[in-house]
């Protein structure tokens, strides 16, 4: 199965890493300052030159000052990166300082010179992609480091060096701006947004949970209307609950955008809410958190037209091919929950839903497809039109739909619990916990267990299966897929942090307290419209993916071509002004 671009954008975040803490880097410093200071005792005679005084006081400075003048422009920087920058820079200003040493001690000036000039390139192009985009904003953090280095150099050697390592620092910082505005042009060409500005907004993120990231996904968003099929089931005396398809996509990661979708519609129904995957990929994604009250806007307004009645079947279960389906008949609705566990279960490109839809019209007014979303193995694109996969979807489900239209309906009755599980988000597991439904009818019992979160680990769905089928006929495990478990990689399935073994208990109590719930329900389906709905659009997380990756590939070249340029530049100003 080819990678689609949400998994290949997925995968770039091999580039993130965490910075040490800000006392290894200061210690490192130090010490770099003190063996460069014992090492060129001997050559002291010769040219006098300190560690200490060139590398480790500007260091320090650049730690010091670039934190609150970021900050004091309303972005934000962490002391940790702050000294990991300085750290980084004091290494390369060390390499490039001693490479002299290969043509002799009189080219240490030039060579240090030169040193100055990439610290204050790389600082700004660094700052420039982590803090703020803009580039004058960076120019006064960029040069802390490399400025103070500069009247070092003019107390270790001459005033007529400083004004040259001045020079140097115009040269190489026109070079990192053309560099930065090389690297933007894709982006801009393609999406009219700004790449660097992108990666702040992503970092914010990562750094104070800002959502200034959704702004950029609605410049490249686009709007759709897509049906949502609600189950509304009405008990006396007792809560009703409401079961929800939506056809979009709780994400793309933690709170950004649809990221909650599951946990906020929860939070807004009068309702027992739960919220199981539809058929949507990451194409529909939705572009900020707003836009899930037109979700709700839109299943209120299908309230009105409600229409109760008291019978359902039996549950059943249908398999063709590689896809399974329990299916249970509510009046004139049918509701059938997919998977294909043990193989990988994963999201159902929207067309694929679209058409079991249509097809069950000609039965059901109100069709309620679900994606168990159930089995991980690895990462993997949608299920698409026309693969084989698609077509054991569509063919099952219009074999599911059939049976079930000459099935007899009964009285039901309905039961419901929730519990709140004691693991975190990165753990796997959701705000929601684990929700239990519990249909009775003819002596049978079926249970719909959904978990919040995104996916299960291979083989939890098989063992929280034959433990739950000890307390009820039939059984179905499904996940919301909501995205909040994942904020850098898309891979955190229920069950793959915590063992099943250690949540199953929870499980089971829930199962049973739904079971204890039980009492006679009447169910009224509505098919939602949701409009005007602004999501990532069609292919736009591929096209974003390739665009990234195609910058990734030409950053090393460029920044190759515009450091050669620079460096025989700076011999260029050093020759002229010897």
């Amino acid at each position: 199965m080819a990678i689609a671009g949400d998994v290949k954008l997925g995968q770039l975040t091999k580039y993130l890493f965490t910075a040490p803490s800000w006392p290894v880097s200061l210690l490192i410093l130090i010490l770099l300052g003190l063996i460069i200071d014992g090492a060129s005792a001997r050559a002291w005679v010769y040219l006098p030159f300190s560690g200490t005084l060139a590398f480790t006081i500007p260091a320090i400075a650049a730690f010091l000052f670039t934190k609150p003048i970021i900050e004091y422009s309303g972005k934000t920087m962490t002391w940790n990166r702050s000294a990991l920058l300085a750290l980084a820079c004091t290494v390369f200003a060390v390499i490039i300082t001693f490479a002299s040493l290969a043509g002799g001690i009189r080219f240490l000036p030039l060579f240090y010179g030169i040193s100055l000039g990439f610290v204050f390139g790389l600082r700004l192009f660094v700052l420039v992609a982590i803090s703020d985009y803009r580039l004058p904003r960076m120019i006064l953090p960029a040069v802390t480091q490399s400025g103070v280095g500069v009247i070092a150099g003019f107390f270790l050697f001459s005033p007529e060096w400083a004004f040259f390592a001045i020079v140097l620092h115009i040269v190489f910082g026109l070079g990192f701006a053309i560099l930065i505005w090389l690297i933007e042009r894709p982006l801009y060409r393609a999406f009219h947004i700004r790449g660097l500005a992108f990666v702040n907004a992503f970092i914010a993120n990562m750094t104070d949970g800002s959502k200034g990231m959704e702004n950029f996904f609605r410049e490249i968003g686009e709007e759709i209307f897509v049906p949502q099929v609600c189950l509304f089931f009405r008990r006396q005396k007792k809560t009703a609950l409401l079961f929800t398809v939506p056809n979009l996509h709780p994400g793309p990661m933690g709170e950004i955008g649809g990221g909650n979708l599951p946990r906020v519609i929860h939070d807004k129904m009068e309702e027992e809410t739960m919220v199981p995957h539809g058929c949507a990929s990451h194409d529909f994604n939705l572009v900020s958190e707003s836009e899930i009250q037109k979700v709700i806007g839109a299943i209120e307004r299908s309230r009105t037209d409600r229409i109760y009645g008291q019978g359902a079947t039996p549950s059943s279960r249908l398999s063709c091919g590689t896809v399974r389906i329990l299916y249970q008949r509510f009046g004139d609705s049918i509701l059938m929950v997919s998977t294909r566990s043990p193989q990988m279960t994963e999201d159902l490109d929207y067309s694929i839903g679209m058409a079991i839809m249509a097809e069950g019209h000609r039965w059901f007014p109100h069709v309620a497809f679900v994606d168990a979303h159930n089995c991980m193995t690895d990462l993997s694109s949608a299920v698409l039109p026309a693969t084989l996969t698609a077509m054991e979807y569509q063919r099952g489900a219009i074999q599911v739909m059939e049976a079930a239209n000459k099935a007899e309906l009964h009285a039901f009755s309905v039961g419901y619990a929730r519990e709140h599980l004691p693991y975190s988000r990165e753990q796997g597991f959701g705000d929601l916990g684990v929700q239990v439904m519990v249909v009775e009818t003819c002596g049978q019992k079926t249970g719909y267990v959904l978990f919040d979160g995104n996916n299960m680990a291979s083989g939890v769905r098989e063992v929280l299966l034959e433990k739950i089928l000890t307390l009820v006929d039939a059984a179905e495990v499904m996940t919301t897929d909501s995205h909040v478990v994942n904020t850098i990689t898309g891979k955190n399935p229920v069950g793959m942090e915590i063992p099943v073994e250690t949540f199953l208990p929870a499980v089971l109590r829930t199962v049973q307290a739904a079971i204890d719930d039980l009492g006679p329900a009447e169910c009224a389906a509505t098919t939602a419209q949701c409009e005007h709905v602004v999501v990532f659009g069609s292919n736009r997380i591929s096209q974003l993916a390739s665009t990234v990756n195609a910058m990734l590939i030409f950053v090393a070249p460029l920044s190759l071509a515009m450091l050669l340029l620079a460096f025989f530049l700076s011999l260029a100003a050093y020759v002229l002004m010897v």
